[in-house]
């Protein structure tokens, strides 16, 4: 399943979404080098949350406490998600989504480097959280723009009949972006311990200018998709494309929602709370999660293109339904599989909970998200709900946890949650109409 083994141009030609072969690699290409290092910047902080930002920025609290701190500033920039999805999502809508993403880029870059350059609580206190939070929002701000329009690049530009593939191809950026944090801050983490939290942690963060510097360049040299063009053209543009959505299509926008709720619960539980859990209630070495979430992200490069194909040839929703069953069979197993304390297990663990807990429903939500608003719309509406459904579920996850297991002692409350937000899932997977190989505008 190359992208390179496509159907002949004459389908592509057939299509007034599509690109012939050559520009359609292109654009593919480009959005996941981009994601990837938008996502790499976003999950950074992720890893440093569960390892450093609990010693070095909010240091007066005991450790639970400490934790649950840290997991509140990796919140934070869940919380901006929406607001980045709405302003970008309203100018990609009037202006394009080309010129969006050169920004978003730029924006998650500055914001990500000098995270790295912030001085601790031990240094100037007081005014250290108060930063890194600050900083922590302007990457949610980046990352919230940043999704919709990487996606509507490449879904807007292919074949009816292959959106879920292509979308997914585009979805590649998540564990490319896993990989990359994991594996710059695995390598960081082998310095000792006083020279790692000393400068360590800051190399992967200051990485991020090399990273945005690449996808920047080749963000400039893409073209606008024909979705857009032919709004354009039409001059149907919306002026107000937000409040269109909330007013006039509020079913649609809700069930974008709850169709991202589960998946980023899943995904928030495995691969932040869990690196606390691991290390800290089970006390095992940093490496034992990191080495699971980084042969995780690996498989995960050949199962979301898998799940897109197949999203294509069976549809949407009997794939979600399948992924929301799943989640909420695995929910209990996952904590007990944890709790062996064996580093082969929670490997396996890991890369089971995140194919086909995160990955199936990833996979397929870009296209599908995207297929249920029109063109003039589409950035505000897949953004919107894409980033909503992040922030109330996938921002508050960790903490959350964190706050269950240090009430309960126990882990069965955090399963609970993570059924909850299964079901909330499954509701939304009813509500929202098949779109695979349907015509969009």
């Amino acid at each position: 399943m190359s992208i390179t083994a496509m159907p002949a141009d004459t389908e592509a030609l057939a299509e007034p979404n599509s690109l012939s072969a050559a520009e359609r690699r292109k654009v593919v290409w480009s959005s996941v080098i981009g994601t990837t290092v938008e996502w790499y910047d976003f999950l950074i902080y992720g890893t440093a949350a569960a390892l450093v930002f609990n010693k070095l920025f909010f240091p007066s609290f005991d450790p639970v406490v400490g934790t649950i701190a840290a997991f509140g500033s990796y919140a934070v920039g869940f919380l901006a998600r929406p607001l980045g999805g709405a302003i970008f999502g309203h100018f990609g809508d009037k202006l394009g989504r080309k010129a969006m993403l050169s920004m978003t880029i730029l924006i998650m870059g500055v914001g990500t480097f000098l995270i790295g350059c912030l001085p601790t609580y031990d240094q100037i206190g007081i005014l250290a959280p108060i930063l890194l939070v600050a900083l922590r929002l302007v990457q949610g701000l980046g990352i919230g723009g940043e999704w919709g329009g990487a996606v509507l690049m490449v879904v807007e530009s292919v074949p009816d009949k292959r959106r879920g593939f292509f979308g997914s191809i585009v979805q590649l950026g998540y564990p490319l972006g896993v990989i990359a944090s994991i594996g710059v801050f695995a390598l960081a983490t082998q310095l000792p311990e006083k020279e790692f939290l000393s400068w360590g942690w800051r190399v992967p963060f200051w990485a991020s200018a090399i990273l945005v510097a690449v996808g920047l360049f080749i963000r400039l040299r893409l073209h606008e998709t024909p979705a857009f063009q032919r709004v354009r053209k039409q001059n149907v543009v919306a002026r107000l494309p937000v409040m269109e959505i909330l007013t006039q299509h509020p079913r649609t926008f809700l069930t974008a929602v709850g169709l991202k709720v589960s998946e980023i619960a899943y995904v928030s539980v495995v691969t932040v709370f869990s690196i606390s859990y691991v290390t800290v209630k089970l006390g095992l070495p940093r490496s034992t999660i990191l080495n699971g979430l980084m042969i995780a992200a690996f498989i995960e490069l050949f199962t979301i293109p898998l799940f897109g194909w197949m999203a294509d040839r069976y549809g949407r929703r009997i794939m979600f339904f399948a992924a929301c069953t799943f989640s909420i069979a695995f929910a209990f197993p996952l904590f007990w599989l944890f709790d062996t304390a064996n580093p082969t297990i929670i490997a396996i663990t890991v890369a089971i909970a995140l194919s086909l807990g995160q990955g199936i429903m990833f996979a397929i939500g870009a296209a599908w998200m995207s297929e249920l608003f029109d063109a003039r719309l589409r950035y505000s509406g897949a953004s919107l709900g894409f980033q909503v459904g992040a922030a109330l579920s996938g921002g508050f996850t960790p903490i959350i946890a964190a706050s269950l297991l240090a009430w309960s002692g126990a882990t069965w409350p955090i399963s609970v949650y993570l059924i909850v937000l299964a079901l909330i899932t499954i509701t939304a997977t009813f509500a929202a109409p098949e779109t695979a190989g349907k015509k969009i505008d």
